[in-house]
């Protein structure tokens, strides 16, 4: 069956054919069982809108099982969300106080994640279906026995009728790329101690792929649980981990003392432990802790220098060598910390908080968190103005209080069809909205002139609008979604059009009805597209970025003076700083998912093309590895350096946060120069391979920290589809 169905249509339109066939299914099946055989109108309706909220106006990403139990979850908040509809529509000023404060709330659970983003219109259209005429409380279980109905029936046909495959876990590519770094880490340890051309192109392609843009949306770990939590984190270490790699240490120095051979070594065997964990193997405890070992005691291994081995500057800095092999041990130490990183937070992502691997506190704080309290650590962090998915909840919260103020007071004929055009219609900028209202009147007036053409000509004939209904349904949920807004909105005119006329009986003035809601609720929802934060993501994404680079450049500079300093209270960024540019990093990252969704002239899809000029994934990645090194860094607190190391080490930290304030300012929106390019930044490795005398570990370990994230903002300025994948050497 499977196969006829695919050649049937062209291929665009198989998968939106497959998802009409199912909610085709379990919405008429539910309409006629109630309407006709149980006699039952009111169960009828709600069964059939509940199918068609969860299944075709809700965009649930995932496989037909993935759905199906999102589906099944989602029913308590349906049901509770009927009832509250029921009881509030009953007066004008509850049912719009209702909507102002339900409508926020749905949309702002958006910030759960990409199934209960795409769950929320759904779950709209099943608080607004009760909130019209008539109001009546006493039909309550009626209503309440449809959306239950209409909810099973359409987990039921996601798993068993023509059910959408699912696609690879973020899990296991996360475990092919713990895999690629393993082979890379073990080549770092035999001659030459390089990798090839290839095995660089293999590591970039594989940490590429771990990128949220290339993940299709059900398997992107973005909910605020400890699990996914930590499957993000594992997934930002495997990249740091692979692009360490690419850029090894140098070969060893024959003669020079203790050499990170053996850390690299065991790097190799917890990425493939951790690959094995990932794939549901064992907890890598005990690679873990071999790491752990093999970087202690590089750290502490004594090697003679005659000129500072009288006088170690700190448990870390004990044991001074030769300024060849310092580097090289600071490059192994930023594998062996990656490393580790990655196979914590992969502990975490399979066995959540029953995990045996040691975790450190700061970097998985969310580790001993619950879950409630991790929620709203979510929300919190979403709180503001400057949360692009606290605007967007605030645009269709006070749109559609404003469409059903208008319904309750002008009392609007089927001004349930108005606020639905309001939901539907409403964009994130002002020009995607404009644009779509004008395609969806278009359509929808072809639609009503269909609607009443067909009322004229069948009459009050009920048997024609129920042959006709499940045809239409299929051709309608098939075609929409591939041909736009306008096709959609046109023939769902005429599908409402098939269903109102089995209640009751109608007249070609339902088509009329019908145009006028739409003109009414488009019309809302430019208003709010244009007085609400008519940009969309465009500028708060500049913004967050500005401000993940100021703070970022802070603590570049605090972290810094800490270490030259000796850790002092006063230099140390501290937990304020940390959280600060944490909170940065959060909506850094919904301003661009936001952003990428939106097209010109202010989000990437102008004219079919990518968007040159800034690679925001840089940018993230930059603030995420300024808070990685600067709590390494600062564990345990270091001891003072000599003036002259320390003078050189705070001019490097100057100069790196000097480059992140030229960018910031740069991105800028309220800046002084709002539209100045982002500098095409080149990493000045001649400044980081001055080598003062007598600088211990510490100074090292800091300038490739600093190094590092040079090479992260050197890439800023490019293009953002290719920004990932480093050139062969």
């Amino acid at each position: 069956m499977r196969g006829v169905f695919k050649g049937a249509i062209p291929a665009a339109y198989t998968a939106p054919g497959r998802q009409a066939v199912r909610v085709t299914l379990a919405a008429v099946t539910c309409f006629y069982v109630f309407r006709y055989a149980l006699g039952m109108p009111v169960a009828a309706t709600y069964g059939l809108f509940a199918a068609v909220a969860v299944g075709g106006l809700s965009k649930i990403p995932g496989s037909g099982r993935q759905r199906a139990t999102t589906g099944l979850c989602l029913l308590p908040v349906c049901l509770l969300l009927v009832v509250l509809g029921t009881y509030l529509s009953v007066r004008t000023w509850s049912a719009v106080a209702g909507m102002l404060v339900i409508g926020f709330a749905l949309a702002f659970s958006a910030v759960g994640g990409p199934r209960e983003a795409g769950a929320a219109p759904g779950l709209q259209l099943l608080y607004i279906l009760p909130s019209f005429p008539p109001y009546d409380p006493a039909s309550l279980p009626e209503r309440l026995l449809g959306t239950t109905a209409g909810l099973l029936l359409f987990a039921a046909a996601e798993v068993l009728v023509l059910p959408a495959p699912g696609a690879p876990p973020y899990r296991e590519r996360v475990a092919h790329a713990a895999g690629v770094a393993a082979d890379c880490a073990a080549r770092l340890t035999r001659p030459p101690y390089a990798l090839t051309p290839a095995e660089v192109r293999t590591a970039a392609e594989a940490g590429h792929a771990l990128r949220p843009l290339t993940v299709p949306e059900a398997e992107r770990p973005a909910g605020p649980g400890v699990r996914d939590r930590a499957l993000t984190h594992v997934g930002l270490a495997t990249r740091t981990l692979l692009s360490r790699l690419a850029q090894p240490p140098a070969p060893p120095c024959a003669g020079a003392g203790p050499e990170p051979t053996a850390v690299v070594r065991a790097v190799a065997g917890l990425a493939t432990a951790t690959a094995a964990c990932l794939r549901g193997g064992p907890s890598p405890g005990a690679e873990y802790e071999e790491l752990s070992a093999a970087r202690q005691r590089l750290v502490g291994a004594p090697v003679a220098d005659a000129r500072t081995a009288a006088a170690p500057e700190s448990a870390f800095d004990a044991h001074p060598v030769t300024p060849a092999v310092l580097r090289r041990q600071a490059a192994a130490l930023e594998i062996a910390d990656a490393a580790l990183a990655m196979s914590t937070a992969a502990d975490l992502a399979v066995h959540g908080r029953h995990a045996s691997v040691r975790v450190a506190p700061g970097r998985f704080w969310y580790a001993t968190t619950s879950a409630p309290l991790l929620w709203w650590h979510r929300l919190e962090g979403h709180a503001g103005r400057r949360s692009v998915c606290f605007q967007n909840a605030v645009r269709i919260a006070l749109a559609l209080t404003a469409a059903r103020l208008v319904a309750g007071v002008d009392t609007l004929p089927h001004g349930f069809w108005a606020m639905l055009a309001t939901l539907t219609l409403t964009r994130t900028t002002t020009e995607e909205t404009r644009s779509t209202v004008r395609r969806a009147l278009a359509g929808t007036v072809v639609g009503a002139l269909a609607t009443a053409g067909l009322l004229v000509v069948a009459g009050t004939d009920s048997p024609v609008y129920a042959a006709f209904l499940p045809l239409w349904m299929l051709i309608a949920f098939t075609v929409g979604p591939v041909k736009g807004v306008g096709w959609a909105q046109g023939m769902f005119t005429v599908v409402v059009a098939l269903v109102f006329a089995q209640l009751e009986p109608s007249t070609w003035q339902l088509a009329e009805f019908r145009l006028l809601d739409v003109l009414v609720g488009s019309a809302i929802g430019m208003v709010f597209g244009l007085v609400a934060w008519p940009r969309g993501a465009h500028n708060e994404l500049r913004f967050a970025a500005a401000q993940l680079l100021r703070g970022a450049a802070e603590i570049v500079v605090a972290t810094s003076a800490s270490v030259t300093g000796g850790g002092t209270a006063g230099a140390s960024p501290g937990e304020a700083g940390h959280r600060s540019l944490r909170r940065a990093v959060i909506l850094a990252e919904s301003a661009y998912a936001q952003y990428q969704s939106e097209p010109a002239p202010y989000g990437p899809r102008a004219h079919g093309t990518a968007p040159r000029g800034v690679d925001w994934q840089a940018t993230l990645m930059a603030g995420h590895h300024t808070l990685w090194g600067s709590e390494r860094l600062l564990d345990p607190p270091p001891g003072p350096l000599r003036p002259e190391v320390a003078t050189t080490l705070g001019a490097l930290g100057d100069r790196v946060a000097g480059r992140m304030l030229l960018v910031s300012a740069a991105l800028d929106p309220g800046g002084d120069t709002p539209t100045a390019p982002v500098p095409h930044l080149t990493p000045d490795h001649a400044a980081f391979s001055t080598e003062p005398p007598g600088a211990p570990r510490r100074y090292y370990a800091t300038v490739s920290w600093l190094e590092s994230l040079m090479t992260d903002l050197s890439r800023i300025a490019r293009d953002g589809s290719t920004a990932e994948l480093p050139p062969d050497p």
